[in-house]
């Protein structure tokens, strides 16, 4: 177990340096260096007072007030690069914040740090505690935003802080460099590696506009499926002269609107973007007969349901007076054609139905679109 807790932190700081040099995360570097001044200040105090001044007690107060605040300041600034103007500023305000201590301590500028041994409330428990009271506010504070801003951003990284301030905060209740202390601090850059891995993934298997699982995603269900399945191919009618006519933000707009259509899909299928404007919808266990009722329902869904075409005089917040708000009087019906295939002892494999599907679905739209075409066993026919 020693021999670990000294490896370690070297494990956690040089996986994580080059996970957010590769994906461009500065946020995470930035994290891992305070994480390392954090270690090696620790692993230096002794707590033996000098000249009658505790200077370690009053670092150990600097430290955990510190602390806090910079995983603040890393939650409010965005990802600009790490090697660019503004990477290399914050890089260097987080650098030169312990010269700045060692200077003021040197020298016995200690009024400088008073207010940290502050007394905001008069406990036995808080006097246990190695963490002074204005750090714990501070804590607190920091807790609560990372948790809001989890909730509205829900981004991976936000999160992956939280959880990481958490162990930062058990490591200070150490009060020193021992090896617990070691490891709650290791196992925080550990968490901040492990949310860029799943935000990486998420990134690879999600699409970012309409939030379904993307191709990538499908390819992974294609090798769990069934010996019986179906798989149905759903295009949006006249897209692109939509997307001409109104522009990509409204076509965006469509994108969203069918998408959340298609993921509450009946029958169990699970829907995919597969690109542009084509979806996938995968049905393990159901044949393409048994299918249809679900797709169909679908297909009604969005034809019955008018899209508004927001008025570009809209306002971005919502106007005190509704009434003299300007509305938007457009309305569009957007169509969707689907082709569904099923796995029979012509098409054995999941890119064969996909294939079929798809050719199913290029009949829909040549009989007229917003309409529905099954792949049978020996040829594409109109249903």
């Amino acid at each position: 177990m020693p021999a670990f807790v000294t490896i370690y932190p070297y494990i956690v700081l040089i996986v994580g340096l080059f996970l957010g040099w590769r994906f461009s995360r500065s946020r995470l570097i930035f994290t891992l260096i305070i994480l390392a001044i954090v270690d090696r200040t620790l692993r230096q105090l002794s707590f033996q007072p000098q000249a009658g001044i505790d200077v370690d007690h009053i670092v150990f107060d600097i430290l955990s007030f510190l602390l806090p605040l910079n995983i603040l300041i890393i939650a409010f600034i965005r990802e600009r690069g790490i090697f660019t103007l503004r990477g290399v500023g914050r890089l260097g305000l987080i650098s030169i914040q312990p010269f700045i201590i060692y200077t003021l301590v040197k020298f016995r500028y200690l009024e400088f740090f008073t207010f940290l041994d502050s007394k905001l409330v008069s406990s036995t428990f808080f006097e246990q505690v190695a963490i002074p009271q204005p750090s714990m506010l501070l804590f607190i504070i920091v807790f609560i935003f990372l948790i809001v801003n989890f909730v509205i951003k829900k981004d991976f990284l936000e999160g992956g802080l939280f959880w990481a301030l958490l162990c930062m905060f058990g490591a200070l209740l150490e009060k020193g460099a021992n090896d617990v202390a070691i490891m709650y601090l290791s196992t925080s850059g550990l968490i901040l590696i492990v949310s860029i891995l799943e935000y990486s993934h998420n990134v690879a298997y999600r699409d970012e506009l309409t939030g379904l699982p993307a191709r990538r995603s499908l390819y992974e269900t294609f090798l769990k499926l069934p010996n019986r399945y179906s798989i149905a191919m759903v295009d949006i009618d006249y897209f692109k002269k939509f997307n001409d006519q109104y522009g990509h933000d409204v076509g965006d707009q469509v994108l969203r609107m069918v998408a959340s259509r298609i993921l509450k899909v009946g029958g169990g299928g699970k829907s995919f973007r597969y690109g542009g404007e084509e979806f996938t919808i995968v049905f393990p266990g159901k044949t393409a007969n048994e299918t249809r009722q679900h797709v169909e329902q679908l297909r009604k869904t969005v034809a019955d349901n008018l899209f508004v075409i927001r008025s570009t005089k809209r306002p971005m917040k919502k106007p005190n007076d509704l009434e003299s708000a300007p509305r938007s009087s457009k309305r569009a019906q957007i169509t969707v054609s689907i082709g569904v295939a099923e796995r029979d002892e012509n098409l054995t494999e999941p890119g064969d139905v996909l294939k079929a599907a798809d050719e199913a679905l290029l009949r829909a739209k040549k009989a007229g679109r917003d309409r529905i075409r099954i792949y049978g066993k020996l040829h594409a026919r109109e249903e």
